[in-house]
């Protein structure tokens, strides 16, 4: 299916350069980056070490493409129209579930700095599909503070009916909210000091209600407990969609609830105690909505940056 897809993609090389054909190398440079490989000359080392296999489903007239040809062919590529193809492949093995967790986050590109030309690192963000274990696209900024603006750049590409995104502080903006509504999808968007009126409204909420034990108040409660290697690890989990007394609510598309964590951890005998809070446009289903952080923090560390060469 990869093959077919990508065979329709522009070749930047004139007729009589052509000693690989566009397919061969961009296939093997594929399958090299999903296996590990991190340079052109990486590429071509994989390329030679499963050449059987590459033979197998590739033509290969002139064997594997040097480190060169990898470097001068894809670097000619048009961005666009590759990733237009490849996020048509990824969806053609993506399963569709609902309520499936979107986590987008963003991350640097390892040795991607180069001081001597004043070239500063480049920063990913990338959308994760939770249960399928899939990047689903990624758009690339200079700064990680663009990334409010590369956030609704990487929705409009994608395809999320159905599904929660989930995104951290930096993208907690109304426009986004919006956007991810707009794409008839659902949001939990991190909310932090970046809102100062709404997390204090939100904290003094959560704190008070806690100290009251949410007397007279409409309140989902779930709690998960996790042992291991001498830590204990305690997450309660409050949501309500009582949020009249949100001042900024209706500023914010299809708010339904928000939402408290308090996260306990207990090493030996020293416990260290941390609150969130977060926003979504789901309704006060607290079992639903601790899925959705939970997933989002596994995956902040599970990112794998496609054809970081």
């Amino acid at each position: 299916m990869l093959i077919q897809i990508l065979k329709d993609i522009e070749d930047p090389r004139i007729e009589r350069c052509k000693l690989h054909q566009l397919i061969d190398i961009l296939i093997i440079a594929i399958c090299a980056v999903i296996s590990g490989a991190e340079t052109w000359e990486e590429i071509e080392e994989f390329g030679k070490s499963k050449q059987e296999w590459l033979e197998s489903i590739l033509e290969l007239t002139n064997g594997i493409p040097s480190s060169d040809t990898f470097r001068r062919v894809i670097s000619r590529i048009k961005p666009a129209e590759f990733q237009e193809k490849f996020l048509k492949w990824i969806e053609t093995i993506r399963e569709n579930i609902d309520k499936e967790v979107i986590a987008i986050d963003g991350k640097t590109l390892r040795r991607s700095h180069n001081n001597k030309l004043g070239k500063t690192a480049i920063h990913i963000v990338s959308a994760w599909a939770n249960s399928n274990k899939l990047v689903i696209g990624q758009v690339k900024t200079e700064e990680k503070s663009n990334e409010i603006t590369a956030i609704p750049e990487l929705l409009q590409i994608l395809e999320i009916k159905g599904c929660i995104v989930t995104i951290d502080a930096m993208g907690c903006q109304k426009e986004i909210a919006k956007k991810i509504i707009e794409q008839e999808a659902d949001y939990s968007l991190a909310l932090k000091a970046n809102h100062e009126k709404m997390y204090k409204e939100v904290e003094e909420y959560f704190q008070e209600q806690i100290k009251l034990n949410f007397e007279d108040k409409e309140i989902d409660y779930h709690q998960t407990i996790d042992k291991a290697h001498g830590r204990l690890e305690s997450r309660k989990y409050w949501v309500t969609s009582d949020i009249d007394f949100l001042s900024q609510k209706k500023e914010w598309k299809n708010l339904a609830s928000v939402v408290c964590v308090e996260s306990s951890r207990t090493i030996a005998d020293n416990t260290s105690i941390e609150f969130r809070y977060y926003i979504s446009s789901l309704p006060a289903d607290a079992k639903l909505l601790a899925y959705a952080v939970r997933s989002h923090w596994g995956v902040e560390n599970s990112f794998v940056i496609i054809l970081k060469c």
